[in-house]
């Protein structure tokens, strides 16, 4: 979205140089908007104006700070674009890089006071189904049977800010509600046939002393607590029990009257949803303690509540900050906590559609065929967050580390030394110092995703970055782009970056590709499946780069030096996306004062993983629900 500038004063380069440190009094406050619609009107009003405003973008309705507050997305990415030097494009004229960052900080400190101005909200609790995953392991743990009960449902969408347990697309369907049905008769009988699981639901039967009636009783009263995960009051201990006699009066068995009456509990919404009480009034109020129970395991483990969680929640004890914070803390050294470290990692990253929607060229890669190897390289950014988060290590390691979590066929992939010891099954492994392994960047897994079946891709790769690591992703190419020249067989082979340099001399790609090409140029001298590599197509590679505000680097070691210096953008990204992850919702503009909180706390803990889930599970957000909507007169 290019900007074009209006005569430029001499003095306009430094006019915001003092908005970063403006007095927080309404004077300073209409100095530092002064000062910003200033530059806006210096550089960038000209394009930026009128309905169709340069990249769908008007300044027109900027006459106060509060008009951020109505587009925060929007100038969000206004202040990651100026503070960046990607606008105004290159050969315009432009701010000093000291008025860049100041117009920039007044952005966010305008932004974050106006989330803030109400104090910390919870935001909307919604009801939501539970998503397929969540659906089988919870079946799987309700009976106690390695069974896939959600293998027939359907796929569940993306939704909030890219993971398939938004409440904004779980919705029920009529083929859902089919499937369910389906799925509950298979899981009953399942259960009913496997001894084990068999002794743990159907806990009695009548007998010399005991009535049908009584055994049924004895069954629901065991078996609804678990499944609605709460107490079920006896009204609806009452409906399920009426069900029975209605079966059993039919002439029916016992059993069959019994798994009947189980069946409506398993299509049951206080089953298939994840139903909370609404708050008593109009102001937010805590969460009950299993409400805060069924929050915590599903954030941490994708399941229902274990037998622990519940009695602490029985007892009142959860919700009491020491004995909360001792059972997360326990929650994270436990086994099952590796379901979670697969689901955010995989949906975080973009590595879940390998092998799915993205498949490495079986011609030029065959070595990807290899289904050891294939696990290898799936497995290790989730193994590796997984250590991270278990043993409370810096969440900085993701950005660039002296480990990783390989097995034997994935450093032999890589090239590295020879592991003494070191099998199929994978294990921490120390990593050379040369720079060309640690941290995310250098996965095969991330980068067969950010890459072309056929060939890495500079571009894909950049925007990964940007998207996943800084959160500032770029907009959607201009329809009429050309496809970038592939080489032929009878032209003269040329580098990648060769045939990118002449697609970006196209002055409208070029808006949007010098902050893109070079952060993808720093990951070239990996190949597709994460080998390291010093030639493209008969040519050295050229894995230097320089970023739109003249930072320059050399190799994808400085690149991850680079990133490392932004590491507390990065960390506000993984914030957002694990509380959204947490919460089951997409972020909201309050969410935000949330979000800086956070991040202000696991900076002073010195970046600790632990301390991340702890401040989201402790946040408004996650143990508060709103206020019921007050009433209006007609």
């Amino acid at each position: 979205m290019p900007m074009i500038p209006r005569a430029v004063p001499a003095s306009a380069a430094l006019l915001l140089a003092a908005v970063a440190s403006s007095a927080q009094t309404p004077d300073g406050f209409a100095e530092a908007f002064t000062e910003a619609k200033a530059l806006t009107d210096t550089y960038c009003v000209a394009c930026h104006s009128g309905e169709k405003g340069a990249g769908g973008f008007s300044l027109d309705g900027f006459d106060s700070a509060a008009a951020l507050a109505e587009a925060p997305h929007d100038w969000q990415a206004v202040r990651a674009r100026v503070r960046d030097g990607a606008m105004p494009p290159r050969g315009m004229p432009a701010p000093e890089p000291e008025a860049r960052q100041a117009f920039a900080d007044w952005i966010d400190r305008t932004l974050r006071d106006a989330a803030c101005a109400q104090g910390v909200r919870p935001g909307p609790s919604p009801l939501r189904r539970l998503n397929r995953d969540e659906y089988s392991a919870t079946i799987r743990d309700l009976f106690f049977v390695h069974f896939n009960a959600g293998a027939s449902l359907p796929a569940d969408g993306a939704g909030g800010e890219g993971f398939d347990n938004a409440a904004e697309t779980l919705f029920l369907s009529p083929v859902h509600a089919e499937k369910y049905l389906d799925a509950a008769k298979a899981t009953l009988d399942y259960a009913r046939a496997d001894p084990k699981a068999r002794e743990r639901f159907l806990i009695a039967e009548p007998g010399p002393h005991k009535t049908p009636q009584q055994a049924a009783r004895g069954i629901l009263e065991s078996f609804l607590p678990r499944a609605f995960r709460r107490p079920t009051t006896e009204s609806e201990l009452e409906t399920f029990l009426s069900l029975f006699e209605r079966a059993h009066k039919k002439d029916r068995a016992f059993e069959s009257s019994i798994l009947y009456a189980l069946e409506a509990a398993l299509i049951s919404p206080h089953f298939l949803f994840r139903v909370e009480a609404p708050a008593k009034g109009p102001e937010p109020e805590p969460v009950s303690d299993f409400e805060l129970a069924t929050r915590l395991s599903y954030f941490l483990w994708g399941t229902m509540p274990d037998a622990e969680l519940l009695r602490l929640a029985r007892n009142g004890l959860l919700s009491k900050p020491e004995i909360l914070n001792g059972k997360v803390e326990c929650m994270l050294t436990d086994r099952r906590t590796q379901t979670f470290s697969e689901r955010f990692v995989e949906q975080w990253l973009g590595t879940r559609e390998l092998g799915r929607d993205i498949e490495p060229d079986a011609q030029k890669f065959p070595q990807y065929q290899d289904s050891v190897l294939q696990a290898a390289i799936r497995y290790e950014p989730i193994l590796f967050f997984d250590e991270v988060l278990s043993h409370d290590l810096s969440l900085l390691n993701l950005l660039d580390s002296e480990f990783s979590v390989l097995n034997k066929t994935l450093v032999e992939h890589y090239g590295m030394e020879e592991v003494e010891g070191l099998r199929q099954n994978p294990k921490v492994v120390p990593l050379a110092a040369d720079g060309k392994r640690g941290g995310l960047l250098a996965m095969a897994a991330v980068l067969a995703t950010s890459s072309y079946p056929h060939r890495t891709s500079p571009v894909l790769r950049g925007k990964w970055i940007l998207e996943t690591i800084l959160g500032e992703p770029p907009p959607p190419p201009p329809p009429d782009v050309p496809e970038l020249e592939e080489t032929h067989a009878d032209q003269t082979p040329r580098t990648l970056r060769a045939r990118l340099e002449q697609h970006r001399a196209n002055p409208t790609c070029a808006s949007c590709h010098d902050r893109i090409d070079p952060l993808g140029f720093g990951l070239e001298n990996y190949d597709v499946l994460g080998r390291w590599r010093t030639e493209d197509e008969g040519g050295p590679i050229d894995a230097t780069g320089v970023l739109p505000d003249g930072t320059e680097f050399h190799n994808p070691e400085e690149l991850k030096a680079i990133l490392f210096e932004r590491k507390d953008q990065f960390l506000r990204v993984l914030t957002e996306k694990m509380l959204a992850y947490a919460l089951g919702r997409g972020l909201t503009f309050e969410d935000r004062c949330t979000v800086d909180q956070i991040v202000d706390r696991v900076k002073e803990t010195g970046y600790n993983s632990h301390t991340l889930v702890l401040e989201i599970v402790n946040s408004a957000p996650f143990q508060m629900k709103p206020g019921r909507a007050r009433a209006t007169d007609d």
